[in-house]
């Protein structure tokens, strides 16, 4: 059965006509793809929070794919809606999501945690070989919106019979104009391009986090060919490259056997131009050259930048960040990079409204852009970032641990926080305001396995949304992350 449905949705700006028609998964349909085959050109699939074993492809339609998020703006709805690639019917199809049959900006990808996509075997199209490209979302010949997405977990580093290299841990875009927006891509790797591969394409890659990613050699004997966060390659006819108010932090690269290995850990331009603009480029690391590396070539038109090391181009500096914390990299509020970007009204932050002239948050100081994926007239909080995804089942034995709802929720003062070990680890339980400002440490020790709550009192606090983070670190020192929010009202 397919449900008419007329919506706004308040955070993207978008007006679906009367014609349009909600596919509800699973209610409806079993699978994401199940209900990809069975829309039309403008509907969209409405996905249920849930974790789902799929590889998904848009096959040429013009459709939103999202989560509940897209109706919430609640981003645990992003943490609890999985798109899991990592049980493909094809091993040589691995990608969590393809979208490569001529898509346009319609076609929206909104809402997911994208994890365990090892990547699609694909024949270059300018004749470079076949490679192993795009572990979370392999994008060709199409031009997407991919927006408020967790990309994380995925990898392009397997070289099956055939293949040269693997490479966009992440995304892998070629030959089209996508936009990739308000995303966090943590913790992908590649044998190029650990974060975002762009070949031969044009791109709008605007205030994402694109963190902690990686390019290595991951297979004895293949080549590797640099670009820990970015890796940017040759034209597409004028198309531009657009890289704007991004956070591109702790990403590395290494390797060998090309002369593009082991350089640009933040990006690497290479054979074209790209623009960089009111970005973050710090503490990622390279064996040869600079975090924004330029090779065969390649130019970077940067303006507005904090690069570590320095980088010539009107606005630029190189000064710590000072970022909160290495989790959301929310900036502190005596960062250099606040009221530090692109002066233009154009590029300005959202003002707001009950203090004219000033930024609303997550963005700060005036509404001057700030550097960094909080500022430009696309700031917002993100999906939060987390150092693993944890699929706890309904009943029965958590695995590691579990974070319950707090209850009451809203509350007014107090709230207790239950939460559930099955093994030791050191824990701690803290919580946040929205602005990832620590407001008090509940937990901070060893504990055992079995049922903890902890009372926490609000009276000093003003009204509003805050969040709870608890953090387990086992044997190994494995670190696992898990936020949930709370609403205080009086």
């Amino acid at each position: 059965m397919r449900v008419p449905y007329i919506f706004l949705v308040f955070s993207l700006l978008w007006v679906v006509q009367a014609t349009a028609e909600v596919l509800n998964v699973p209610g409806t349909y079993p699978t994401i793809q199940s209900a990809i085959l069975a829309a039309q050109q403008g509907d969209t699939v409405l996905v249920a929070p849930g974790t789902y074993l799929e590889n998904i492809n848009f096959r040429g339609q013009n459709i939103v794919v999202a989560s509940n998020f897209l109706l919430s703006g609640d981003r645990a709805d992003i943490h609890a809606t999985i798109i899991n690639g990592g049980s493909p019917t094809n091993a040589d199809t691995a990608s969590c999501v393809v979208i490569s049959s001529g898509e346009d900006s319609t076609a929206m990808l909104v809402g997911f945690t994208l994890t365990a996509g090892t990547g699609t075997k694909w024949l270059d199209e300018h004749g470079a070989g076949t490679y192993v490209e795009g572990g979370g979302i392999l994008i060709q010949y199409s031009s997407p919106t991919i927006k408020n997405n967790f990309i994380t977990g995925n990898s392009a580093i397997r070289r099956p019979s055939g293949t040269t290299s693997a490479g966009g841990g992440a995304i892998r875009i070629g030959d089209g104009r996508p936009y990739v927006l308000n995303n966090v891509i943590v913790g992908n790797s590649g044998m190029y391009g650990g974060g975002i591969v762009l070949n031969y394409t044009g791109a709008t890659i605007r205030n994402n986090v694109i963190a902690n990613n990686q390019v290595y050699q991951a297979v004895v004997g293949a080549p590797t060919f640099g670009g820990g966060g970015l890796w940017i390659s040759e034209n597409f006819g004028t198309a531009q490259k657009i890289i704007e108010n991004n956070t591109i932090v702790g990403n590395t690269v290494s390797g060998s056997g090309s002369s593009y290995a082991g350089r640009g850990g933040g990006a690497l331009v290479a054979s074209t131009q790209a623009t960089f603009r009111n970005n973050i480029i710090w503490n990622n690391t390279q064996t040869t050259g600079t975090q924004l590396g330029l090779i065969l070539g390649g130019t970077a038109l940067a303006t507005f930048n904090d690069v570590q090391g320095g980088f010539t181009g009107t606005g630029n500096i190189n000064a710590d960040p000072l970022f909160v914390d290495t989790l959301s990299h929310l900036l502190q509020s005596n960062s250099p990079c606040i009221d530090a970007g692109d002066s233009s009204s154009a590029f300005n932050d959202p003002e707001d409204s009950g203090s004219p002239g000033n930024a609303l948050a997550p963005a700060q100081g005036t509404v001057r852009n700030d550097m960094g994926v909080y500022g430009g007239p696309g700031s917002s909080l993100l999906p939060e970032i987390i150092t693993s995804v944890e699929e706890v089942p309904p009943q029965g034995k958590p695995k590691g641990f579990y974070l319950y709802p707090n209850y009451p929720n809203p509350f007014n003062p107090q709230t207790r926080i239950h939460f559930s070990l099955n093994s030791p680890g050191f824990v701690t339980l803290r919580v946040f305001d929205q602005l990832g400002r620590e407001m008090k440490t509940l937990v901070e020790q060893i504990l055992e396995a079995g049922e903890y709550n902890s009372l926490f009192d609000g009276a000093k606090l003003a009204s509003g949304s805050y969040y709870y983070r608890l953090s387990v670190a086992g044997r190994g020192r494995h670190i696992a992350t898990e936020t949930r929010k709370m609403l205080l009202l009086r």
